[in-house]
């Protein structure tokens, strides 16, 4: 089912996350019907305006088929809002998903696999942000090392998307949103 680029305007309550403890950024839990409004339930970015502020920004998945959204200190000061206040959302889908960032050591392991090269730069914005997502999802430094060699080679070997992954963390409960701090 192809969903329409629409606007969705709701509030939400900003809370602060629990861990880091110094944190300076906040977050708000998407409704779930406003992620089921949107493309994907995977990492989506999203155009729109809080408290009236625009910005544009890459939701995460929440691993139960919604998504959150971290608030950095900027836009919560321009917005004049505080963790805790409850702020009016606007946002929708961009018309175009943005080029990923490579992290440096996925440069590092593609510069130094001319046919992953070839294949990764086959691949549609989509397929990177999934392939990106599945790396740096990884929780250890050994986990993280070994999806890098094995993407290299599921590319190298002609796979243009990454086989059993599952982008939302609904499946897997991979991913979830920050546990918010008590009282926020």
């Amino acid at each position: 089912m192809v969903k329409k680029n629409v606007t969705s305007r709701f509030e939400a309550k900003l809370l602060r996350p629990a861990e880091p403890r110094e944190a300076s950024w906040a977050f708000v839990v998407l409704p779930a019907e406003v992620s089921a409004r949107l493309p994907r339930r995977g990492r989506t970015t999203v155009e729109g305006t809080l408290g009236g502020q625009p910005f544009r920004a890459t939701l995460e998945p929440d691993g139960r088929l919604s998504h959150w959204l971290k608030v950095d200190q900027a836009l919560r000061e321009a917005a004049g809002a505080a963790v805790g206040d409850v702020v009016a959302l606007e946002l929708a889908p961009v018309a175009r998903e943005p080029e990923p960032q490579l992290p440096p050591d996925w440069r590092r392991a593609l510069d130094g696999a001319p046919a992953a090269r070839a294949a990764w730069e086959s691949t549609t914005t989509l397929a990177r942000v999934d392939w990106i997502h599945w790396i740096t999802s990884a929780r250890q430094a050994t986990t993280r090392a070994k999806r890098i060699a094995d993407a290299c080679s599921m590319l190298a070997s002609g796979k243009r998307r990454v086989c059993c992954f599952d982008p939302s963390g609904y499946y897997s409960k991979a991913f979830e949103a920050p546990v918010a701090a008590d009282g926020s």
